[in-house]
This record gives C-alpha cells, structure tokens and sequence, in this order.
C-alpha cells in the first residue's frame, strides 16, 4: 500500500488557495502549449538524463503514450502488472483549487496554506493507471519517481507526497477509483505525482520505476525515463 500520510491537517482555509505557485510542463510533444503553460525546454543532449546512475532504461515514452510496470516480490511469486500513461506534467499554474478546497473542507485543525519552499515551484503530474494483472493491486508514484531538469533528479517531500494524496481522495470522492488504495485488475484511475523544483525551471523527463521503490534491496530499480520534450 502507498506510504502517503494524512494530508488534510497541512491546509488551511480554501480562501488563500488560488495563491499558490504550482508548475507546469506543456506536454503534447511541441514547444508550445495553452496559455499560462511554461514552454517545453530543450531537449537534453545525454540521452539518459534523468534517469538514476546504473539504471535500466526500459523505455522512453513520451506523453500520452502508454508503458508497462511489471513489479515482482522476493517473498511472493506473486506479479503486480500496469499500464501507466503520463497525461501532463504542469508548471506555473495554480494547485487545482477544487482539491485544495475539498482538504481545507475535511481538515479538523485550520493550518497554513501549503507553500513551495523558497526559490522553488510547485510541479503536478497526473498519470492514468490501469491495472492489467491478474489481481487486485496498489501502485503509487511518491516513492518511484523523480521529475527532473536535464540530469538533476527531484525526489517528491513527504508534504508533496500529501497534496499528491490530497487530488487522489478528492478524485475518489467523485467516483474515481484510486490505485494507490488499490485496483482489480481492469480497473484504472488517476494517479498524482507533486514535486518542487526551482522557480523558473523545466522539467526535461519523469523517471519511472518498476518497482515500488527507486531503490530496493536489489540494487536501483528499473524504469522508463518518460521524455517531456520534443525529440525533433
């Protein structure tokens, strides 16, 4: 199961919420994007930027095209199966003010507006995760991923990780199922990934494990290194 904690009582009020400093990537495969989207940055010229030293890259998809997880246990011949689209990484915008809301809302203690620490800005990752194995299963990308500027990696915090839980339980709450609490097999359901990194940054790729981990007993997982720049 995901290792996120609580995350209602890290919010205040939904009245300061639209003033945060999230940011986002333009990820359609161009330089350009929506308005208020940050312009994809150059391509990185290492090929395998971004991903962790010794790493297997098992592919480098780009948005919106679909790739496999397949994570096996040391104490199970139990194998956990997914397909994972990257949908969008964004920078520059507000944090979404509907999830804000709904944790100001659920929170039992009033607490300071969630705030990026000093020099950095917000990144949200929305992910569509299906599970195609052959039972129930949990899958989530706070602790198996890194979103990264050319070869600086940026792991999520534990306070990133729970507004990252915070879209998950708002989602859920209008009907979506949640594979971080854990799906049947073909079942999907978003999955958010939240990191900082410095302001006026562009994040070049997401590493993703296939694993649950980025590094385990056996050493630094496998993954893709998903590109979320343009490659002509």
């Amino acid at each position: 199961m995901s290792s996120r904690g609580s995350t209602f009582a890290a919010f205040g009020t939904a009245a300061a919420l639209l003033t945060l400093t999230a940011c986002s990537s333009a990820t359609a495969g161009t330089a350009s994007g929506p308005p208020g989207a940050v312009p994809a940055a150059a391509a990185t010229s290492s090929p395998d930027a971004g991903a962790p030293p010794g790493a297997e890259i098992l592919g480098r998809p780009g948005v919106g095209e679909p790739f496999k997880l397949t994570i096996g246990y040391t104490d199970t011949p139990k194998l956990d199966e997914f397909e994972v689209t990257v949908d969008e990484v964004r920078c520059g915008e507000p944090l979404d003010p509907k999830v804000l809301a709904h944790a100001a809302d659920s929170a039992t203690v009033p607490s300071p507006t969630p705030t990026p620490e000093d020099g950095k800005q917000f990144c949200v990752v929305t992910m569509e995760v299906l599970n195609t194995g052959k039972g129930e299963a949990d899958w989530s990308a706070d602790g198996a991923s890194t979103l990264n500027v050319d070869d600086t990696a940026y792991s999520p915090t534990q306070s990133d990780n729970d507004l990252a839980k915070a879209y998950e339980e708002y989602r859920s709450d209008q009907g979506e199922a949640d594979p971080s609490s854990g799906i049947n097999p073909g079942s999907k359901g978003p999955e958010h990934g939240i990191f900082q990194i410095p302001a006026g940054d562009r994040p070049t790729t997401l590493w993703v494990a296939s694993a649950h981990l980025l590094e385990t007993i056996n050493g630094v997982e496998p993954g893709y290194l998903v590109q979320l720049t343009p490659t002509d």
